[in-house]
C-alpha cells in the first residue's frame, strides 16, 4: 500500500517550503516559501477532517531541513505470544513505542517506551525491521516517518497504565484484538511472529 498521491504532495510542498525558510534570506523569496506551506496546509485540509490553522500551525513549527521522522517500537514476546498496549487515545492496541528523542540512541528509545507505556521492563537485543511507514498499510500521515522494530528481551516490571495505554497484554498470533492501525498494523505484526519462529531472518527494510 502506498500513500496517496495528494498527501505526496503535500510532503513535498512542505519538505521544499521548510527547507526553503530555513536557508533562504530574501525576503521575497521567504514569502514564496511560506506560500507553499500554506498551499500544503489546505491539500491536507482538503482530504482530512483537521481545520486549516490547526494543519499550519503544526507545518509552521517544524523547523530546520526536513527529514523522516523516527518511531521506534517494540516486540516483546513471552510464551509465543506478543506484548501489545491499549491506546487511549483510539482504544486500538499497538506494539509499545514511539518518538525518538534527539540524543537518545533508538534502542535505548524503544526501552523507555516499553517501559512507560507496559510497564514492563525489556532489552533491545535485535533490529528486527526498518519501515517506511507508507509501505505498510498504515492510515495516511501528515508526516514521512521510518519505523524502526526492536525485538526486546523481557527482564522484569509487570502490567501497568499509563497517561497514553490503559493497559498491556500479551496476544496469540490467532486472537490479535482491534488495533490502533496508526501505529500498527497486522501485516507488520505477522512479520514479527516470523522473525519469532525463524531467528535467523536478516534484518528487514522498506
Amino acid at each position: 500500500m502506498t500513500e496517496p498521491k495528494w498527501l505526496e504532495w503535500a510532503q513535498e510542498l512542505h519538505s521544499i517550503a521548510q527547507a526553503g525558510l530555513t536557508y533562504c534570506r530574501d525576503p521575497f523569496d521567504r514569502e514564496r516559501y511560506a506560500h507553499l506551506n500554506e498551499l500544503a496546509a489546505e491539500i491536507l485540509s482538503s482530504y482530512t477532517t483537521h481545520p486549516l490553522p490547526e494543519l499550519l500551525d503544526i507545518l509552521e513549527g517544524e523547523q530546520g531541513y526536513a527529514t523522516p521522522k523516527v518511531d521506534a517500537r517494540g516486540v516483546v514476546f513471552q510464551d509465543s505470544r506478543i506484548l501489545l498496549v491499549k491506546e487511549r487515545l483510539d482504544g486500538g492496541w499497538t506494539l509499545p513505542g514511539g518518538w525518538v528523542d534527539v540524543g537518545e540512541p533508538p534502542s535505548r528509545a524503544v526501552e523507555r517506551e516499553i517501559r512507560e507505556e507496559s510497564g514492563y521492563e525489556a532489552r533491545a537485543v535485535k533490529l528486527l525491521a526498518l519501515y517506511d511507514r507508507n509501505l505498510h498499510g498504515h492510515p495516511p500521515y501528515i508526516f514521512h516517518t521510518y519505523k524502526l522494530y526492536f525485538l526486546c528481551t523481557l527482564v522484569g516490571g509487570a502490567p501497568a497504565r499509563s497517561i497514553e495505554t490503559d493497559g498491556a497484554e500479551f496476544f496469540a498470533e490467532d486472537a490479535l484484538p482491534e488495533l490502533s492501525v496508526a501505529r500498527t498494523t497486522k501485516e507488520v505484526l505477522h512479520r514479527m511472529f516470523e522473525h519469532l519462529r525463524h531467528p535467523e531472518l536478516p534484518t528487514d527494510y522498506d
